[in-house]
């Protein structure tokens, strides 16, 4: 008998990660508002240690590689999921947004973005002993703000509420370019690494990168968006499009936004965005799709998905001392890892807090400092730095040994940014959870909510409530300069500083 029942059992290792993977999501999903509401804890870490114990370093149960999964599979899911996450910012923030907060997210895409490049190369130069222009390669990987992560963090939730509207957009916004942003600081280093004739290197940075990657792929991305604006405005004028469709269509233009950047050779994830903010430029699509859950579903769904994979696919092995790399040891790592969070992004930002706008307060300037998450996007620039080094990314390489001039960047860029990342994932998706506790218990004791409830009081040195000026200057502390993006109003209460003194 037991014979018999043994014989009709297909345990496959494709069967079980089906059982695996929508177990996690279900437990997930019925325990979602407490998770996320009570305990502050958002997916992505969750995800990310449930693929880690049931990866091969845990219960050995999930193991991708052993399906024949490569570089360019996992590449091209993180296209696709960076590409929908990019383009539902692009369709979340506020009307004509770019107009009115443009010198915020400059600030955030210039000076943050080339100042976070420049501490991370030097870290990693200093702490791995790399070649120069293998920690810019590593550096520029590690430079963009994850929109997924930073998803997790900003959606809707009660910490959410806490938060001022205007410093939500400005992170959301940030962490939506600047995935392609990133490709000039990757491209410089990994062009002055193969290229023997700096010149032509810097030529081809220029005109490859700068202006047909980056510039064209902004314009073909708002071109898109504001075709399929008039588009879907027009057919549903007509009532040629039904509910489903009509709720799916978003969804569908980020994946041929990824197409068509992908097959032109420029940045899909600039297209992407700028298809997202040209396809809702006058808040038409958004007011639409304001009472529908369907980006909340996908992002359960696709996000927690990858960073179960995520987990599965670290490379423990490699974060040990090689020949080409003999100054990667853990304890080398943790202690990259630790500066990279605490000077990344969070002194640059309280410095150019003067100039940025939607920065009202020292407190505001270190919470966007700090939260400036690296996830997918640097998976993404990882393997595409890798491809370029091993074979000019053609295609990716199975990643034999052999006698490659560029061996020290092939083996130093994958463990170091994965490592990064697992990090990151862990640190600012723990963030809200840490947040959330220090402010409870730095208020006394009759002013406490319970632990465990739904706190909705504004977080502390910060500005909540302001005037309605449209200016740069005066930048509403909710979205009142938007009608379809008003912020719930709570009841002011005395507010307690993030960190006692800042102000």
């Amino acid at each position: 008998m037991s014979s018999w029942f043994r014989s009709h059992l297909e345990p496959t290792p494709s069967h079980i990660t089906y059982l695996l993977l929508t177990t996690f999501l279900i437990i997930y999903a019925l325990f979602s508002h407490f998770i996320r509401n009570r305990l502050h804890l958002s997916e992505p870490p969750l995800a990310l240690l449930y693929g880690i114990a049931f990866g091969p370093r845990g219960a050995d149960v999930i193991d991708p590689t052993s399906w024949g999964i490569e570089d360019n599979i996992t590449q091209e899911a993180t296209r696709v999921i960076v590409g929908l996450q990019v383009l539902t910012v692009g369709v979340d923030l506020p009307k004509t947004y770019f107009s009115r907060h443009w010198k915020s997210v400059a600030v955030m895409l210039g000076p943050v973005m080339f100042v976070g490049w420049v501490i991370c190369a030097g870290f990693v130069y200093l702490v791995l002993k790399t070649k120069i222009t293998t920690a810019m390669v590593v550096g520029a990987c590690l430079t963009p703000t994850d929109p997924v992560l930073a998803a997790a963090v900003l959606a809707e939730s009660t910490f959410s509420v806490r938060v001022p509207a205007r410093l939500k957009h400005v992170l959301s916004a940030e962490s939506a370019c600047n995935d392609g942003v990133s490709f000039p600081f990757l491209y410089i280093g990994l062009m002055l690494l193969i290229e023997s004739n700096k010149a032509e290197a810097v030529k081809e940075w220029f005109l490859g990168t700068l202006l047909w990657q980056c510039l064209l792929g902004t314009v073909i991305g708002l071109c898109i968006g504001t075709f399929f604006n008039r588009a879907l405005r027009l057919v549903e004028g007509y009532n040629y499009i039904d509910r489903a469709g009509f709720l799916v269509f978003y969804f569908l233009l980020a994946v041929f936004s990824v197409g068509i950047g992908s097959t032109l050779g420029v940045d899909d994830f600039l297209v992407a965005f700028g298809a997202g903010y040209g396809f809702a430029w006058d808040g038409w699509f958004r007011k639409k799709m304001r009472q529908t859950q369907l980006p909340a579903i996908l992002d359960l769904i696709l996000n927690a998905s990858m960073f179960v994979y995520v987990g599965t696919i670290i490379p423990w092995d490699n974060f040990t001392p090689t020949a080409a790399t003999p100054y990667m040891t853990p304890s080398r790592l943790i202690g990259l890892l630790v500066l990279v969070l605490l000077f990344r992004r969070i002194p640059i930002v309280l410095a150019m807090k003067p100039w940025t706008p939607d920065l009202k307060t020292w407190s505001e300037a270190l919470f966007c400092g700090h939260f400036g998450p690296m996830g997918l996007g640097g998976l993404f620039l990882a393997i595409e730095a890798r491809a370029k080094l091993e074979n000019g990314g053609e295609e990716q390489d199975p990643h034999t040994p052999k006698n490659n001039p560029h061996e020290e960047a092939i083996q130093t860029v994958w463990p170091v940014v994965c490592f990064i990342v697992f990090g990151s994932t862990l640190v600012h998706g723990l963030s809200v959870a840490a947040i959330s506790l220090f402010s409870h218990f730095s208020r006394h004791k009759d002013e406490r909510t319970p632990l465990l409830a739904q706190e909705r009081d504004g977080l502390g040195g910060m500005v909540h409530h302001e005037g309605t000026g449209d200016s740069e200057g005066s930048v509403s502390g909710t979205d009142s300069e938007d009608e379809d993006d008003e912020e719930v109003r709570e009841p002011h209460r005395p507010s307690h500083d993030l960190i006692p003194g800042l102000r």
